[in-house]
C-alpha cells in the first residue's frame, strides 16, 4: 500500500509528469521505496481514478504531450491519514542472511566472494548517501521539510554503515573459519 503514498508525497513536493516522477524516484524516494516505471505509471492512473490526483491542464494541447499531475485535497487527506496510522516494523527478509544460515548445513562455497561483492555495493551506497548529505544538507538547512528529509537520509546512512560494519565482521569470521579448517590459530588463541 505504500507506493501510492510515495507517489502522493513526491507530487506534493513538486507536481510532475510521470516521466519526471520516475526520474525523481530514481534519485531520491527510490533509495528506500523502489518502483519500476510501469508500476509508477499504473499507480498514477489508479490515483487519478480514485480522485487523489489530477492531470494539470496543458498550456497548449499537443498529441503525445506528457501529463503533469498534482495532488487534490482528497489525496492530501489520504496521505495525512496514512502518515498518522500506526504500522509495525517489517521483519527482515534478506536472502543473504538466509544463505548464511543455509551455509551452516551445506557449506560456504562461493559465499565469501558474494559477501565481498555485497560489501563493495554497500560501501558505494554509503559514499553516495554521504555525498548527498554533504551536497543537500549543509549546516543551517533546518526547515521542517529539510530536517525530516535529512532524517530519512540519515536512516539510509546508518543502515549502510551497519551493513558495511557487519559484512566486514562476517568476512573476518570467514577468514577465521578458513584458519580453523587449516588447523591454524583462532582469533585470541595462542599460535
Amino acid at each position: 500500500m505504500s507506493l501510492p503514498h510515495a507517489i502522493l508525497t513526491a507530487l506534493l513536493e513538486k507536481p510532475s509528469s510521470g516521466l519526471e516522477l520516475t526520474r525523481r524516484f530514481d534519485k531520491s524516494i527510490g533509495y528506500f521505496w523502489s518502483a519500476t516505471h510501469q508500476q509508477i505509471y499504473r499507480e498514477l492512473g489508479k490515483l487519478e481514478a480514485e480522485g487523489y490526483i489530477r492531470a494539470l491542464p496543458a498550456a497548449q494541447p499537443a498529441r503525445g504531450q506528457k501529463k503533469s499531475y498534482e495532488v487534490l485535497p482528497a489525496g492530501r487527506a489520504e496521505l495525512a491519514r496514512w502518515t498518522a496510522t500506526a504500522q509495525d516494523p517489517r521483519p527482515v527478509r534478506d536472502p543473504l542472511l538466509l544463505r548464511l544460515r543455509a551455509a551452516a548445513v551445506v557449506g560456504t562455497a562461493g559465499l565469501e566472494a558474494d559477501l565481498r561483492r555485497h560489501l563493495a555495493l554497500h560501501e558505494r551506497q554509503l559514499a553516495e548517501y554521504r555525498e548527498i548529505e554533504r551536497r543537500d544538507f549543509p549546516p543551517g538547512r533546518d526547515s521542517t521539510r529539510d530536517r525530516l528529509q535529512h532524517l530519512v537520509l540519515r536512516a539510509g546512512i546508518d543502515l549502510e554503515t551497519f551493513w558495511t560494519r557487519w559484512l566486514t565482521q562476517a568476512l573476518a569470521e570467514f577468514a577465521d573459519l578458513r584458519d580453523d579448517a587449516r588447523g591454524g590459530p583462532r582469533g585470541g588463541e595462542p599460535a
